[in-house]
C-alpha cells in the first residue's frame, strides 16, 4: 500500500532515483575508500577502464592498487545504480565484496541498502598488487571484455562478522563495510582458516544454525515481509587481471612478464535475513 498523499504517483525509474540520490551517495560512489588516500610516493595507483557487463551493457570500472598495503580494490556501478566494490587484502588473506543497492521508496525501502560478504583470498585469484600498480592502458576509450569467464561460485554465508571487531580481520573492513555494519557475512570454512591464522573469535557471531536455515524458505517464496527467510544476492566482477602472462625470448634464459590475462567471475551468496523486507530484490523461487 502506498503512503498517504502518493496515490497515482508513478514509481521513479532507477535512473531518476540515482539522480535524486547522487548528493547523498556522492561520497560512497567515489574512489574506493579502502585503499589509501592522498598523494605522494606511497599513494595508490588508479586505472579506469570501460568494461562490458554480462548483460552486454557498458560501464566504467575503477581499479586501484596499493603496493605498500598489499591490497587491490575494484569498483563499478551497474546500470540500475547499484555500486559494487571488491577489496583484495593480500596481507590478511581476505577479500571483501560490498554492494550498495538503491532502495525502492514506493515499496517502503530505505534510500539504499548495503551488504558485505567477506571470504578467504587465495593469492592465485588475482594478480599481485605490485603488478597491478604498474598496469597502464593505451586506449582509454576501448571497451574491455574478459578473455576468460570463470565459473559461478555459489556460497552459503552463515556467520556474521562483528563490525566493531572487524579491523582484527582486515583493516579495510571498517571503511568498506561501514554502511553495512549489521549485514556483514562470511562462511564457516573461512572462519576456521582465519582462526588458525590467529584472528580472535570475537570477530565472528553465529547466525541461526545451518540445520535451522535449511528449513527456512527462500525469500522469493515468502509473502509476509516480516518473516525470516534465506536471501540470495548475486554480483559479478566484469573485468579484472587474474593472471600474469609470461613470454620466452631467444636472448633471455628465463620467461619474463609480458602482460596480463583478464577474467570475469560471478558470485552468488545465500544468507539469513530476519525479515523478508531486507531482501526485496530476490523474486525467484
Amino acid at each position: 500500500m502506498r503512503p498517504p498523499g502518493r496515490r497515482g504517483v508513478p514509481p521513479a525509474s532507477p535512473a531518476l532515483r540515482l539522480l535524486l540520490l547522487l548528493p547523498l551517495l556522492g561520497q560512497l560512489l567515489g574512489v574506493p575508500r579502502a585503499v589509501g588516500a592522498g598523494t605522494g610516493a606511497g599513494a595508490p595507483s588508479e586505472l579506469r577502464v570501460r568494461v562490458r557487463l554480462p548483460d552486454g551493457q557498458v560501464t566504467e570500472e575503477s581499479l586501484q592498487a596499493d603496493s605498500d598495503a598489499d591490497s587491490i580494490s575494484l569498483e563499478l556501478r551497474k546500470p540500475d545504480g547499484t555500486l559494487i566494490s571488491f577489496i583484495a587484502d593480500f596481507k590478511k588473506d581476505v577479500k571483501i565484496f560490498r554492494a550498495l543497492i538503491l532502495g525502492e521508496l514506493e515499496k517502503g525501502q530505505s534510500q539504499f541498502q548495503a551488504l558485505c560478504f567477506v571470504t578467504r583470498l587465495h593469492h592465485n585469484e588475482i594478480i599481485p598488487s605490485e603488478a597491478m600498480a604498474k598496469l597502464r592502458q593505451k586506449n582509454p576509450r576501448a571497451v574491455r571484455q574478459a578473455e576468460e569467464v570463470r565459473g559461478l561460485e555459489q556460497m552459503h554465508v552463515d556467520i556474521a562478522v562483528n563490525f566493531s571487531q572487524g579491523g582484527l580481520l582486515s583493516p579495510h573492513l571498517r571503511n568498506v563495510c561501514a554502511e553495512a555494519a549489521d549485514a556483514i557475512y562470511t562462511r564457516q570454512e573461512d572462519v576456521r582458516f582465519w582462526l588458525e591464522q590467529g584472528v580472535d573469535s570475537s570477530v565472528f557471531e553465529a547466525l541461526p544454525k545451518a540445520s535451522e536455515q535449511v528449513l527456512l524458505p527462500r525469500c522469493g517464496q515468502v509473502g509476509d515481509r516480516g518473516k525470516p527467510c534465506v536471501c540470495r544476492y548475486g554480483l559479478s566482477l566484469a573485468w579484472y587481471p587474474c593472471m600474469l602472462k609470461y613470454c620466452h625470448g631467444r636472448d633471455r634464459p628465463t620467461p619474463y612478464k609480458c602482460g596480463i590475462r583478464s577474467c570475469q567471475k560471478s558470485y552468488s551468496f545465500d544468507f539469513y535475513v530476519p525479515q523478508r523486507q531486507l531482501c526485496l530484490w530476490d523474486e525467484d523461487p
